[in-house]
């Protein structure tokens, strides 16, 4: 692995950031603004910095580090660069268990932290079921028992999409759906690092793992790695992070499937040497795009899932054709 990888992805991941906290409508002092909010002084800037745009963007960092570094691990175990983290079935039960909040009214007590803590049950809850079908965690049950619930789920969700209380309720589900970290609190931060910071513990602790599988099974085997339990730890990982990811920020798609694709070629192919960079990548990525978002000119606000799927859909077309080409050659 080339040394200089992860320090510059570090480091475009603190240009992005320090630019989403300097970006938005009002010009304020960003280091002053930050001083005042962590002292408690009521300024301006510290509203401006502190309760808009630093939840705003610590949280796309970590769901695109989320979603970056599931996808990674995910592709490692299942040796498929196109498996995504939509294969566990966590996020279209994180989706329909933020759904049922708009129907059913579920944790009223929670206030905005409604969806985010229903898209948690919703994830565990698909987990849990997409474990106990794929029982052999071999990798095309675990494929066909992810997609399996995540069927189960969007038909589901289809099913609470019909049958919404009132359009306004619908409307508002759909917009959620698509995917933003806008109006999002620290609250929701503090909600999706914990789960972040066990799935990334949990998969670090597999690199050896994903390093033999690259061998195939029963190499792996032979070196001592027990697949039906390492396996195991990687989807439980990959689900957490993602199940949250979506609980808070809804579905944004591509960038568990791009980021490792865009990666690979630096780590010599290598899966345990992806994650971490696939993990600084993705809140770069993201963090961008939801700069870009923000920089549209005003009026309807287009989601980040949306600008995701159309940047991403036609560089993933673009990475496909260019596979294509080199093993023609």
């Amino acid at each position: 692995m080339r040394r200089w990888l992860n320090p510059v992805l570090a480091l475009l991941m603190l240009v992005t950031a320090t630019a989403s906290l300097a970006l938005g409508s009002v010009q304020v002092d960003v280091l002053a603004g930050l001083r005042d909010w962590l002292s408690q002084n009521p300024s301006g800037a510290a509203l401006v910095v502190g309760e808009i745009r630093l939840p705003r963007t610590l949280l796309a960092m970590l769901v695109g580090a989320a979603l970056g570094l599931s996808g990674a691990a995910l592709q490692g175990l299942l040796r498929n660069p196109l498996a995504d983290a939509g294969l566990t079935g966590a996020s279209p039960g994180a989706a329909l268990g933020a759904a049922a909040v708009f129907y059913f009214g579920l944790f009223p007590s929670a206030g905005l932290l409604a969806p985010a803590l229903a898209g948690l049950v919703g994830a565990a809850l698909a987990m849990v079921l997409m474990l106990s079908i794929a029982a052999s965690t071999q990798a095309s049950m675990i494929v066909l028992a992810g997609l399996a619930i995540s069927t189960l789920a969007g038909a589901l969700l289809a099913t609470v999409l019909n049958f919404a209380p009132n359009p306004f309720a619908m409307q508002e589900l759909v917009f959620w759906l698509l995917g933003s970290v806008s109006d999002r609190s620290m609250n929701h931060v503090l909600l999706l690092l914990p789960a972040l910071i066990l799935g990334f513990g949990l998969l670090w602790q597999e690199r050896p793992f994903l390093a033999a599988i690259t061998l195939g099974e029963a190499v792996a085997e032979s070196l001592g790695f027990h697949f039906a339990k390492h396996s195991k730890r990687v989807i439980l990982a990959a689900a957490l992070m993602v199940g949250s990811a979506v609980s808070v920020a809804g579905a944004i798609g591509f960038v568990g499937l791009i980021v490792p694709h865009l990666l690979r070629p630096w780590v010599a192919y290598r899966p345990d040497r992806l994650l971490l960079p696939s993990a600084l990548l993705g809140a770069a990525l993201v963090c961008s795009a939801d700069i870009l978002v923000r920089l549209m000119p005003p009026g309807r606000e287009l989601k980040l899932g949306v600008l995701t799927a159309l940047v991403g859909s036609p560089l993933f077309v673009w990475l496909l054709l260019k596979e294509r080409r080199q093993w023609a050659g």
